[in-house]
């Protein structure tokens, strides 16, 4: 039985060794890929685990207590829960006041 490539007629014997010749290059390229991977990973690792100079805060935040109970109901238009989750964040940042001192009623998105 033989096959055909380029042209020329190949044995089964030597289809199998390019067959097997082939294999053997693409495990090899694997395998420097794994190793190039790896020696990375090492040197950037290490890069990052040197030790960092961060300066000092000047003066600590204050603490501010949260205060007790809850806010209420809350009505949402044309919102998702994740987006008036965030808008009452900001506002609350931006006041300087814990979350559940501020009395939400309503937010609705402005098209």
């Amino acid at each position: 039985m033989t096959t055909q490539v380029s042209g020329t007629p190949m044995a089964l014997g030597e289809a199998g060794i390019t067959a097997v010749m082939g294999y053997a290059i693409v495990f090899f390229g694997i395998i420097l890929l794994i190793l190039v991977v790896t020696i990375m990973t090492k040197l950037m690792h290490r890069k990052s685990s040197a030790p960092q100079v961060h300066a000092a805060p000047a003066a600590p935040a204050k603490q501010i207590a949260p205060a007790p109970g809850a806010a209420g109901e809350l009505k949402l238009y044309d919102t998702d829960p994740k987006t008036a989750a965030m808008v009452m964040a900001i506002v609350a940042d931006k006041l300087q006041k814990p979350l559940n001192e501020l009395r939400f009623k309503s937010i609705k998105e402005v098209k």
